[in-house]
């Protein structure tokens, strides 16, 4: 029996069906007029799990999340399909996190029953602002009343909630986020992410941006915005457990945990990414096609649509083991490091950091960054990379 790699083992399944376009969003969404075949879709992911899990045998699964693209626009008995073929490649215990992205509308919410029945534990709702004009910007389909109900049937409904803001949006004010952040609070989800709205290429607020008709924050005003979230989340309960991720004590994601502790994870669906540790003991990283009807062609045909598929070198490991885990408050495990890398770091780069504040240690073999220097967190990360 193959065991648990160091980091945890999940299942990310990825669904990549929007009803609209975000202009901001980057990720792998599509939209399609004519909706999907559930059954077809359905299927195909079953049978790309199935090609995973020879690979996999034995393996504990502690997480499984169903991302996207709007995963609230799968039927419940699509999403128990998936589920319940997991539970029959893997050990799947009662204390799994299954978790799922949904979004607030009132359509959406009226299936939150229906993935609880399906299996579902932890739902995380896009709510992204509390303000309908902001809302009608980020081409959300929802208004701020919809989202605060749908909150409240979800805490209703499954035994974890979180939600999603993106601040520094244009004119925001400091005043405007406190506020707004505060608001959030008090709708009492256990878990919160926020992000700093960026522009990513070839969205639509990328365009709007290069033609000069998106003006965005001042970026020393907007970092101001991190540390008033900070600040505001510490107070209330809810620090941050990684850079834009804070929950209440217990209530991490551990889904997103497996990422940053750098253990395995399977990806299915189109564009989905996996990290797999072989029976050999040699680790991959796999892509799956990013459209979906060549995704599902593909797996119809071959039992599975990888791309991409990448042996990753120990020292590749290493880099990416620190890129990932440093962003967590709980920071690296230097052994682990030192044992993927072959090296140990820097003693004269690691004092100088040190000096500044920017790392510390929180154990005998544990290195972190410190609050005030995760801004920074890239040109820390580049200065301990470097013999």
């Amino acid at each position: 029996m193959t065991t648990t790699p160091d980091g945890g083992f999940g299942i990310y399944v990825h669904w990549p069906f929007c009803l609209a376009k975000c202009p901001y969003c980057d990720f792998n969404s599509h939209v399609r007029h004519q909706a999907p075949s559930q059954l077809q879709y359905a299927n195909a992911l079953r049978q790309e799990l199935r090609y995973f899990a020879q690979y996999t045998k034995g393996r504990t699964v502690g997480s499984v999340f169903f991302g996207g693209g709007t995963p609230s626009l799968m039927e419940p008995q699509t999403v128990a399909a998936v589920i319940d073929e997991i539970a029959s490649l893997w050990n799947l215990p009662a204390s799994a996190e299954i978790s799922m992205e949904a979004n607030p509308t009132s359509v959406e919410a009226n299936r939150f029953a229906g993935y609880r029945s399906a299996g579902v534990n932890r739902l995380s709702v896009g709510i992204q602002a509390l303000d309908d004009v902001e809302l009608k910007r980020l081409g959300r389909q929802h208004s701020v009343a919809e989202a605060i109900q749908a909150v409240d049937v979800a805490r209703n409904t499954f035994e974890r909630i979180s939600f999603d803001l993106i601040y520094a949006r244009p004119e925001q004010t400091h005043a405007g986020w406190r506020t707004e952040l505060n608001r959030a609070l008090d709708l009492a989800a256990d878990h919160l992410s926020m992000y700093q709205l960026t522009i990513e290429e070839g969205t639509m607020f990328h365009k709007l941006y290069a033609a000069g008709k998106l003006e965005m924050l001042d970026p020393d005003y907007a970092a101001d915005m991190y540390d008033i979230t900070q600040e505001v989340t510490s107070a209330r309960g809810l620090p941050a457990y990684e850079i834009s991720n804070h929950a209440a004590q217990g209530a991490q994601c551990q889904h997103n945990l497996v990422y940053w502790r750098y253990g395995d994870y399977v990806g299915v669906g189109p564009g989905a990414h996996g990290r797999i540790t072989m029976p050999d003991g040699q680790k991959w990283a796999t892509t799956t096609h990013r459209m979906p009807e060549e995704w599902l062609l593909n797996v119809e045909n071959a039992g599975h649509s990888i791309e991409e598929q990448e042996l990753l070198a120990s020292v590749m490991q290493a880099d990416e083991y620190l890129l990932m885990s440093l962003r967590l408050a709980e920071g690296i495990d230097v052994a682990r490091y030192e044992a993927l890398s072959g090296r140990s770091f820097n003693n004269k780069r690691l004092s100088n950091l040190q000096e500044l504040g920017f790392i510390k240690w929180a154990s005998n073999n544990r290195l972190k960054v410190t609050e005030k220097a995760r801004p920074l967190l890239n040109a820390i990360i580049t200065d301990l990379s470097i013999d």
